[in-house]
């Protein structure tokens, strides 16, 4: 049985926060808000949870596509190589929003990754996920939930997030109804931004 977990986002109360990183840094697996659509995340440091996303995603851990969430800019340099002053430009413009961002990966990457050349990264606009990465102390690895429904891609509904996803995770956070529309996906591992996927992040910044 999955911990249910209210918080609100106006102000997110920080012994709930907690309660969801300590689940966390014990190698729990959550499932929690964004700018976009709600996302199942772990601790970027536990093995044994990402490897648990995986079997869960049905993906292999090294392959897979999951984002790094992380609080701000400050930390990109231990995942990201040195990007280039237009680059960071256009991440300081877009972030917190809703955008992934493909950056080149660095020789720092946790184990699973060592051999990825890119990595997507995500500073969200939502002060839920930002407070739990703060409290963490290093980014969450997330990946969104996706509904089987053919006519619904993503679950909103946080209570229906719990009835379905009960005995996969070990906490759900009811941070009131979440977006239907992922993020916009952008490859700046090249010289040229590349868009990937059209999303809820607009494109007239670019």
């Amino acid at each position: 049985m999955a911990e249910f977990v209210k918080i609100y986002p106006e102000n997110p109360n920080p012994r709930a926060i907690q309660k969801v990183v300590d689940v966390l840094k014990k190698g729990g697996l959550i499932i929690y808000p964004t700018d976009t659509v709600y996302g199942l995340g772990c601790d970027i440091t536990n093995i044994k949870a990402l490897e648990r996303i995986a079997k869960i995603k049905d993906v292999k851990l090294e392959k897979s596509n999951f984002s790094f969430i992380c609080e701000d800019l400050s930390n990109l340099s231990d995942y990201v190589k040195q990007i280039d002053s237009t680059t960071f430009k256009i991440l300081k413009r877009a972030l917190p929003g809703a955008y992934t961002f493909i950056l080149p990966g660095s020789k720092n990457l946790p184990n699973p990754f060592k051999k990825r050349k890119t990595v997507g990264i995500r500073v969200p606009d939502n002060s839920i996920a930002l407070a739990l990465v703060n409290a963490l102390g290093n980014p969450i690895v997330s990946t969104s939930i996706h509904d089987e429904d053919e006519v619904v891609e993503y679950t909103t509904d946080p209570e229906l997030i719990l009835e379905k996803w009960d005995s996969l995770v070990d906490l759900v956070v009811d941070g009131g109804y979440g977006g239907n529309e992922a993020s916009t996906i952008i490859d700046l591992s090249e010289n040229e931004p590349i868009i990937i996927r059209e999303g809820k992040g607009s494109l007239e910044i670019f």
